[in-house]
């Protein structure tokens, strides 16, 4: 999908406002398109909708094809019959500006629970099941077990248990009700020209439907555990690397398949949005393989991934593919190489650019590039900003050459940082820029989504609804326009 010289905003659909306690599919959704559209922004960009697994973390799924519940709409299910209004009026007074995951699911399981009590299958219904039964029914299957199992992972399901089959249909009709909130946003995104971003993580949590139904995708021992796991070397955001915990892939399986997993996933993610991420994109070429038993990632070691074979596969199946490759981190030529043969348009984080590396600098950027201030990964542009003035003002001699190298290139004294980043990537030669929504507003590191290497405590920032008004609308616009987006 070619969208032209365009800008978007990063989002991610938890982080919506709203009354039960966390960002979904309603009208919420479509109130953030309509300022999309009246900010003159043609993409959105969101993290993985997959359902995730303990820490809450969108890179760490229980399915590669399946739906998120939280992010159901309750107001839809009420919309199409399911419930009645009055099943609304006990929703908990949630937090404006945090997610409490625990709180939330709790609450909608026994909202969807109450709402499969209503529903009747349909047309459309039987439809998706038939069209999607290739990974429904597996899926269905696998979380029925988990309830039948008190919810502990599949390598501890005992034997003898067997799903119940009432189990099986909610969670079909769970993810039926997804598919058909998601495919009606995105009618209403196409409606006003907005294009939505998805992200593909490159892993999966242990604990997911692929790996208890493919276990011989993964390199797991006899008894289902991880014999290895993926992660990162140390980097700039740890010194102990990052150990993701999730299980690598057996290549040369997935290789004898014509890797038809990686391809249905493809073509299933492709069909969900209008551009896809490649999150970790480097793992294609060479991925930091983790003995299990390590408690860090500093003794891991690097090894070969697919490369260009698994795509070329794809396009032969698929056609064209719309990706954008996260070449973030430790990039090798080879992984710069392997981009380049696919012609994929890499990513420049701009707060990356003001190091020794001038790579990710503006004035360095290419038309083939999706170029961003900031990630879900990063502080926000205030925060990092507040962060680099602490440090150059003491002894850290880096940290004052970082910041003068802001100031001089920048030609600004630090006031409103986070406009003058924005302007920064607006006005580069980039196809596409993308801007988080926590620097649009100019928040401080009170709302930043992530902290690599921290497992708890993340993805919990909200947007609340009086944050955006008119002047900031406004102002996104022209600048938007100057910059020929």
């Amino acid at each position: 999908m070619n969208l032209g010289r365009c800008s978007g905003i990063l989002l991610h659909v938890t982080s919506l406002p709203g009354p039960f306690g966390i960002g979904d599919l309603g009208s919420e959704s479509r109130n953030f398109v309509d300022f999309l559209s009246a900010a003159k922004q043609k993409l959105w960009c969101v993290l993985p909708l997959g359902p995730t697994g303990p820490e809450n973390s969108p890179y760490e799924c229980r399915s590669a094809f399946a739906g998120n519940s939280l992010l159901i709409s309750p107001e839809q299910l009420v919309e199409r019959g399911y419930l009645s209004g009055r099943d609304l009026r006990s929703t908990p007074r949630f937090p404006a500006w945090r997610v409490e995951f625990a709180a939330v699911r709790n609450y909608k399981e026994l909202l969807l629970e109450k709402a499969f009590e209503g529903f009747s299958e349909t047309w459309d219904y039987s439809r998706f099941d038939r069209d999607n039964s290739w990974w429904l029914q597996r899926f269905a299957l696998f979380m029925a077990l988990r309830d039948a199992n008190g919810g502990v992972p599949w390598i501890r399901f005992a034997p003898g248990v067997k799903a119940d089959p009432r189990s099986i249909r909610f969670h079909k009709f769970v993810q039926y009700e997804f598919s058909r909130q998601w495919r009606a946003l995105r009618k209403y995104c196409a409606a006003r020209d907005v294009a939505i971003m998805g992200d593909l993580p490159f892993y999966l949590e242990h604990d997911s439907a692929d790996v208890w139904s493919h276990p011989e995708l993964f390199d797991l021992d006899a008894k289902g555990n991880s014999r290895t796991v993926g992660g990162v070397p140390p980097d700039y955001f740890s010194r102990d690397g990052q150990r993701w915990g999730t299980p690598t892939y057996r290549w040369d399986k997935l290789k004898k398949t014509g890797f038809k997993w990686w391809v249905d996933r493809l073509r299933a993610s492709l069909e969900t949005f209008d551009l896809l991420r490649l999150d970790h994109f480097r793992g294609f070429e060479s991925f930091w393989s983790i003995p299990a038993s390590h408690s860090t990632a500093r003794k891991g070691r690097w090894v070969k991934g697919p490369g260009a074979r698994l795509f070329e596969a794809a396009q032969r199946k698929l056609g064209t593919l719309p990706l954008v490759a996260e070449n973030l981190g430790v990039i090798t030529p080879d992984v710069e190489e392997l981009r380049r043969r696919l012609a994929l348009p890499g990513m420049a984080v701009l707060q990356f650019g003001f190091g020794d590396d001038a790579s990710n600098r503006p004035n360095n950027y290419v038309r083939d590039l999706v170029s961003f201030t900031g990630t879900h990964d990063n502080d926000t542009s205030c925060g990092w900003w507040s962060s680099l003035q602490r440090a150059a003002r003491g002894s850290n001699p880096s940290a004052r050459l970082t910041f003068d190298r802001v100031k001089s290139f920048l030609q600004r004294d630090g006031q409103e940082i986070h406009w003058s980043l924005i302007q920064a990537v607006l006005t580069s030669v980039a196809n596409v820029a993308v801007i988080p929504m926590q620097d649009v507003l100019g928040l401080g590191s009170e709302a930043r989504m992530n902290l690599p290497g921290e497992a708890k405590g993340n993805w919990r920032w909200r947007l609340q609804n009086d944050q955006i008004d008119r002047a900031t609308v406004r102002r996104l616009r022209d600048l938007t326009a100057v910059s020929g987006r």
